[in-house]
């Protein structure tokens, strides 16, 4: 396994923050990918300012929408081919990278 391509971050860490932090965007926080993280803990935000201030169905889209891309990302993070914020991926214990040489 090449260990230029992989991340140093723990995938289990990774996981675990996308699956009980991920609208919030704290996963892309410890992953070092402020501009997405910044995003998400904005949108998630955004909603909770919709729906105090009444506006429920701005607030059910905006989440909607979070909850999708942290899905998305949550799904990425399992099968280990997500990257952090130096472009390398975060891999799951046993995963084979292949390399551009292979």
């Amino acid at each position: 396994m090449n260990t230029s391509v992989v991340s140093e971050k723990s995938y289990i860490i990774a996981v675990c923050l996308s699956g009980i932090f991920g609208m919030a965007g704290i996963q892309h926080f410890y992953l070092g990918r402020f501009i997405e993280a910044i995003i998400d803990l904005g949108m998630f935000i955004l909603a909770f300012y919709f729906y105090l201030n009444g506006q429920i169905l701005e607030a059910f889209i905006v989440f909607i929408i979070d909850g999708i891309h942290t899905f998305i990302v949550t799904i990425m993070l399992l099968t280990g081919s997500f990257k952090d914020g130096k472009g390398k991926i975060v891999h799951y214990p046993g995963q084979k990278i292949k390399t551009q040489g292979e």
